[in-house]
């Protein structure tokens, strides 16, 4: 058998490529993964009592903005990552504008404070547990999300990773909020972020590993 001959036989059963196939597949992963946080939270956690006094504070719906913003900018990062030859440098740069609002919220609530203040708003009553929360509750996401890139072809699987694994925690975070007490700027700026980097790293961990092709 010669070269045309074998190209004509592996290309006799191509199919065209559905028209966002993969955009699809990320939908579909992100929809399952934040019902699996969702469902988990109420499982493990529960939803929060206070809902009369806490849809008026500010801090409670910057929570999800901070998790919405990170969950939309990373899922642009990841469908890059996820295409060989993409570009994502530049959109990747976009991910530390959500922090650095939060850090600059934080920083003007901590100078606003008075010393003795200071530790009790960055500690709040939850602090040892927070970021491990978060990071349960991300899982469901990683899951499905590496799945979504094994259906894709990502060349760079540490960093592809580490996308899915920050996409993860940003849905972890807006299924905590439902039941997180803490309203201070800069508790969420330092422990919601922390939450946020465990499956961060352990999504580059797994990347290499799950992800090569």
């Amino acid at each position: 058998m010669n070269t045309e001959e074998l190209i004509r036989l592996l290309a006799a059963d191509a199919r065209p490529v559905p028209a966002h196939g993969l955009e699809r597949r990320f939908a579909l992963a992100v929809a399952l993964g934040l019902a699996g946080a969702a469902l988990l939270m109420l499982g493990v956690f529960g939803l929060r009592q206070d809902w009369g006094a806490v849809l008026v504070l500010p801090m409670f719906w910057g929570k999800f903005a901070l998790g919405g913003a990170l969950a939309v900018l990373g899922l642009t990062v990841v469908l890059r990552l996820a295409r060989p030859g993409m570009p994502w440098g530049r959109a990747a740069l976009w991910l530390a504008l959500p922090p650095a609002v939060m850090w600059l919220l934080a920083g003007m609530v901590l100078a606003d404070a008075e010393p003795p203040e200071r530790l009790a708003l960055l500690l709040g009553s939850t602090w040892r547990d927070c970021p491990f929360n978060i990071a349960l509750l991300s899982l469901p996401a990683l899951a499905t999300l590496l799945w979504a890139l094994r259906g894709a072809a990502p060349t760079r699987p540490a960093w592809a990773g580490a996308g899915a694994g920050l996409l993860a925690g940003a849905l972890g975070v807006l299924a905590y909020a439902l039941h997180c007490p803490e309203m201070a700027a800069p508790f969420v700026a330092l422990w919601y972020l922390a939450g946020m980097a465990l499956p961060t790293a352990l999504g580059a961990a797994l990347g290499p590993r799950l992800l090569r092709w």
